[in-house]
């Protein structure tokens, strides 16, 4: 995403918090700790796509639909977000994983420092925000592994160089997935302890992959639920065949609530936009999934609200551990 745009175009947005008109992106972001470009959406475009009176509840369960649909892709594009080749950032290892569905790319990931040992360790999956991954990403995962668990943060097809072409959600869902399995069988983790949260696009993909599998527990954070409410914002990163709404459907979880496969603590800052009728129509339609799905609002923008969520992702979490 180029730096000469300004961020005064996401005030009010669907996904972000309140910025100062007149700031670069360049600027902001070098002036908060921890946060990379990445983190930033890409500026929202005017609104086209029809959507439903009423958002579609699925019957089938969400695992079993990814068997037997496979996304059009119409047009064929790398991640759009500019971005520069992956490095190792300072306590992380460069790892390599087999990309989803079918293991056909290796893509980078970063795993923190552990020695495996007869004693089991916890373990996190964390799924970044935007659509590329940068050291700042990396910066705001030193709580997991200062708590004890072992944490991979995975990049996706077509991000910072790489290969595979963006989807929108739901290839990427596939790359979470086969990253989960890297991260499970790995030596001295703990499949019973093995948990997922994400932040923005990272939180959408978060509840994606939980209706897919199961884990411990998922936080997603600032996550969308409704996928006609994030392409209508950004048009610009349509792919697929949009006059299918099947296309839509597989990649909103609010239309497969009973698919949910863990307990969900739903996290979002007070000065993003709130939680609205689509996250409670999420949460309402997990109920027969027997598992629970709390909302909790916490301080901070957009962004600024990931340092204190990933804080409170591991309470959650050690109430499993």
């Amino acid at each position: 995403m180029p730096d000469k745009r300004s961020l005064s175009s996401y005030v009010g947005r669907e996904e972000c918090g309140a910025m100062s008109p007149g700031l670069t992106r360049r600027g902001l972001l070098a002036g908060t700790v921890g946060l990379s470009a990445a983190l930033v959406l890409p500026p929202a475009v005017k609104a086209g796509i029809p959507a439903p009176d009423v958002l579609p509840l699925e019957r089938q369960d969400y695992a079993e639909a990814r068997r037997h649909f496979h996304t059009r892709l119409l047009r064929k594009m790398a991640a759009p977000e500019k971005s520069a080749a992956l490095g190792t950032p300072a306590g992380a290892e460069r790892v390599t994983y087999p990309g989803g569905p079918d293991g056909s790319i290796q893509l980078v990931a970063w795993l923190s420092h552990y020695q495996p040992s007869k004693t089991l360790k916890p373990a996190v999956l964390f799924l970044h925000g935007g659509n590329a991954t940068g050291d700042g990403h990396w910066a705001l995962m030193k709580p997991y592994w200062e708590a004890g668990f072992v944490v991979l943060l995975p990049s996706f097809r077509g991000e910072n160089g790489q290969i595979g072409n963006y989807s929108g959600f739901y290839d990427e869902t596939a790359d979470a997935l086969a990253a989960a399995t890297y991260l499970e069988n790995l030596p001295g983790i703990d499949r019973k302890r093995f948990f997922i949260a994400g932040h923005s696009n990272g939180g959408t993909l978060t509840l994606l992959a939980s209706m897919s599998r199961k884990f411990r527990a998922a936080a997603p954070i600032s996550a969308g639920v409704n996928s006609w409410r994030y392409f209508n914002r950004y048009t610009e990163e349509i792919c697929f065949d949009e006059t299918d709404e099947r296309e839509f459907i597989m990649r909103s979880s609010v239309c497969f609530g009973p698919s949910l496969k863990c307990p969900a603590l739903l996290l979002r800052g007070t000065e993003e936009r709130p939680f609205d009728a689509d996250h409670q129509l999420f949460v309402d339609r997990t109920v027969p999934s027997g598992f629970k799905v709390d909302k909790k609002l916490l301080p901070g923008t957009h962004n600024g609200v990931v340092p204190g969520a990933v804080e409170e992702s591991i309470r959650f979490f050690n109430q499993f551990a």
